[in-house]
């Protein structure tokens, strides 16, 4: 029989509370950057202010040419993570296709995940904001570019440098409050 002391029986009891004290930690920082006016939305990327990652994606059948990331230089341009199999994609969907009637700004399109004839069968059923789409059906875009779900756009400048990366939907509300002010400085 060990002899245990009253201070060795205190250590399963006192590990918890340290536990539980950093989560509130944890929890009251996070608390009180959203009352500085942080968006608690906002997952930001190691990406920003960095060349758009290397890559050149298959383009879906019959929809020549696919993406390559040297195609980005020389316009500033939206490049969107999407997928048939997303339901924030299809509530998207339209306002990107008003942004292509507009002309405002070129859209690029990554069909991740998908498989080709699904891509193809959304895009007939949707609509095609796209100027160019390349396959991602293994990640390996998605991957370099941190993307975390569908949809992910990110604004990329002249030089093919990602300024912006907006998580979920555009909605006209983030077209017109953060990317549209973004975009129309990028151009000048």
């Amino acid at each position: 029989m060990s002899a245990s002391t009253p201070q060795t029986k205190r250590w399963p009891f006192i590990i918890p509370l340290l536990v539980i004290a950093a989560l509130v930690g944890i929890f009251g920082k996070r608390l009180s950057d959203v009352s500085k006016g942080a968006d608690p939305h906002l997952l930001p990327t190691a990406l920003l202010n960095t060349p758009f990652p290397e890559f050149d994606l298959v383009a879906l059948p019959g929809r020549e040419p696919g993406f390559v990331t040297s195609e980005l230089k020389g316009e500033v341009s939206l490049v969107n993570v999407w997928g048939s199999w997303c339901v924030a994609c299809l509530a998207e969907h339209p306002f990107l296709m008003t942004l292509k009637r507009e002309n405002t700004v070129a859209i690029h399109g990554i069909a991740w995940r998908d498989a080709p004839e699904a891509s193809l069968q959304w895009l007939e059923k949707h609509g095609d904001p796209y100027t160019r789409i390349g396959q991602d059906p293994r990640s390996v875009a998605a991957i370099s570019l941190g993307v975390t779900g569908a949809p992910e756009t990110f604004v990329v400048d002249q030089a093919g440098i990602i300024r912006y990366k907006q998580v979920g939907p555009i909605t006209p509300e983030v077209w017109q409050t953060t990317l549209a002010p973004l975009i129309a400085q990028l151009k000048k």
